[in-house]
Order: C-alpha cells, then structure tokens, then sequence
C-alpha cells in the first residue's frame, strides 16, 4: 500500500540531513520513525488497556497489593533471597 505524507520544508530538510549522517535514505529515516512511534503507541495502549482491567478487577474484587508491599518485594528482584510476589488481599 502506498501511501504519502507531505511534511513542512524544515521537517524534510532535517530528515535529509538525518539521511546523510546516517547514510541511509530519507525514506529508510520516515519508515523506521513511523514504526518507533508506531511501537511505541501499541505499547502504551497495552499499558492503559491492562491498567484500566486491574482498576475494573480491583472495583469488583477489592484484591490488592499496599505499595510498601510491592516495594518489599521488588527490593529482593536480583538478591539471593529473591521473594515470590505477594499475594493479594482485601
């Protein structure tokens, strides 16, 4: 699928010079830019969507973890005595 974008002369102008340092094509610089930022939302969408389902399953259920609880338990990641998560509670 083809598709065009139309970009102001300084936005073009940058990218070529972006082109050049890198000695890669304008058009490889707007592809890999599109699919950085393309990631990037996906990413932060997934975030929302399960943050928005632990916010709906902590309404209905009242299941949680206290903050100190969570930082206990991410204070041993990487030690010896590295702990399983918690258990939620009421």
């Amino acid at each position: 699928m083809a598709t065009s974008v139309k970009l102001d002369d300084n936005s073009k102008s940058c990218i070529q010079h972006l082109a050049d340092i890198r000695r890669r094509s304008a058009h490889w610089i707007m592809r890999e830019a599109i699919r950085d930022y393309v990631e990037r939302e996906e990413a932060r969408e997934t975030f929302k969507q399960e943050a928005l389902a632990s916010w709906r399953a902590y309404q209905e259920t009242g299941q949680h973890l206290t903050d100190q609880e969570v930082s206990d338990w991410l204070n041993t990641w990487g030690k010896d005595k590295e702990i399983e998560i918690p258990q939620c509670h009421e």
